[in-house]
């Protein structure tokens, strides 16, 4: 599996946030966090997820991996 090339830019408060609400559509203000640390939303990538009425999310593989990484795994 890929790593997300972001995750590490990220700030530990929204590391956890995203860990805690795992699979969840994400709020403006996590997805300002990982636009800043590098992620872009309009690429394509493999952890862009769906956008629909209930917000912006990550794909099913970014949510396994970030599911590995929280149970210190390798994602």
């Amino acid at each position: 599996m890929e790593s997300i090339e972001w995750w590490e830019q990220l700030d530990p408060d929204t590391r956890d946030w995203l860990i805690a609400h795992n699979g969840e559509a994400l709020p403006a203000h996590i997805v300002t966090a990982i636009s800043e640390a590098g992620g872009d939303f309009a690429s394509g990538a493999w952890w862009v997820g769906e956008t629909d009425e209930g917000g912006v999310a990550l794909s099913d593989e970014a949510i396994d991996w970030i599911e590995a990484v929280a149970n210190d795994e390798a994602p």
